[in-house]
């Protein structure tokens, strides 16, 4: 059994990793979080040590390893600015880190963190669940064992409503969350990059605070894409829903709807078992995300997907 720290405990993702520690027979004994409503502990580990002030949460860890029962694992699903800083907090107390994604903002970090990773001999491992998915796999295979030069054809859209709320949160501040791309996409960035091969062309026709649209060419794959966090961006097709996703390769639905209930306790699973996804495997997601984030909108002509067209909504705090 392994000791576990978590390091956002009141935050959106949280349950997912309290889940799977203890579906995989660990323990958590410690966790931090500015926000004191974590309730939810009452349902995984009741007996955990709970801290609202870092320096406290820093204190505990230090002193329960001094007594030789320090923590295995530190897992992070913090704000995304705040995963570097947390992650070589983790590393510092000698401990393995498991963080959510974009594991870090830009890809330098990725750099920086490979020398921290060897210097503490410890290692980073992120949560790509969809690469444990079954549908993505065959899909995977599939076009892994297709003709090499064989393109394929690409729609991607995925709308996940939000309200005023958002834009007050951190995760509505570019430099906090990295913005549209990061934030929503960088699940669907490495997916694609995964399964289609390295990036050939990026083009990014918008990207505002509310929506990103773009055309990517990959080794093995023209995708057009769009995301948007704007209910008024929802198709008809998702009448009375205020979430719409929309993946086609080659005119063909990708269905993978279900299947998603245990995939972040299969991750633990495979990060105990030391099968985990480290640093180079986040790297290019996190490189194509920042690239998308840095350009020129290049406006709507060209190849864009269609729902681009329709016309941006003004931010409401401007």
């Amino acid at each position: 059994m392994a000791n576990f720290a978590l390091i956002g405990a009141a935050g959106y993702v949280a349950p997912r990793h309290l889940k799977a520690i203890r579906d995989t027979g660990n323990e958590l004994v410690a966790a931090f979080d500015p926000a004191d409503s974590v309730g939810v502990l009452d349902s995984y580990f009741p007996e955990t040590s709970f801290f609202t002030e870092f320096e406290r949460f820093d204190r505990h860890l230090d002193k329960i390893r001094r007594n030789g029962q320090g923590v295995d694992y530190v897992s992070i699903c913090s704000p995304n600015y705040l995963h570097d800083a947390h992650i070589r907090f983790g590393l510092r107390n000698g401990a393995h880190v498991i963080c959510e994604k974009p594991l870090v903002l830009n890809p330098w970090n990725v750099e920086a963190l490979k020398a921290n990773e060897q210097e503490s001999g410890k290692r980073v491992s992120t949560i790509l669940q969809l690469r444990l998915h079954p549908s993505i796999i065959a899909l995977r295979e599939k076009v892994q064992s297709g003709q090499k030069a064989q393109k394929h054809e690409v729609d991607l859209s995925y709308i996940t409503s939000r309200g005023s709320w958002y834009y007050t949160s951190w995760k509505g501040d570019v430099q906090k969350s990295g913005g549209i791309a990061t934030n929503i996409g960088i699940h669907f960035f490495d997916m694609l990059s995964w399964i289609f091969g390295p990036v050939v062309q990026n083009l990014v026709h918008v990207h505002t605070h509310d929506r990103a649209a773009g055309y990517l060419e990959f080794e093995k794959a023209r995708v057009r894409w769009f995301l948007s966090i704007n209910a008024q961006t929802l198709p008809e097709a998702a009448a009375g829903k205020r979430t719409y996703r929309a993946i086609t390769i080659d005119g063909e639905s990708l269905e993978f709807s279900e299947g998603f209930t245990d995939l972040h306790t299969l991750s633990y699973q495979d990060i105990l078992a030391g099968n985990s996804f480290g640093l180079d495997d986040a790297l290019p997601a996190i490189q194509l995300a920042h690239d998308i984030r840095t350009a020129t909108p290049l406006g709507l002509q060209g190849d864009y997907h269609p729902l681009a067209r329709l016309p941006l909504a003004p931010h409401p705090f401007h």
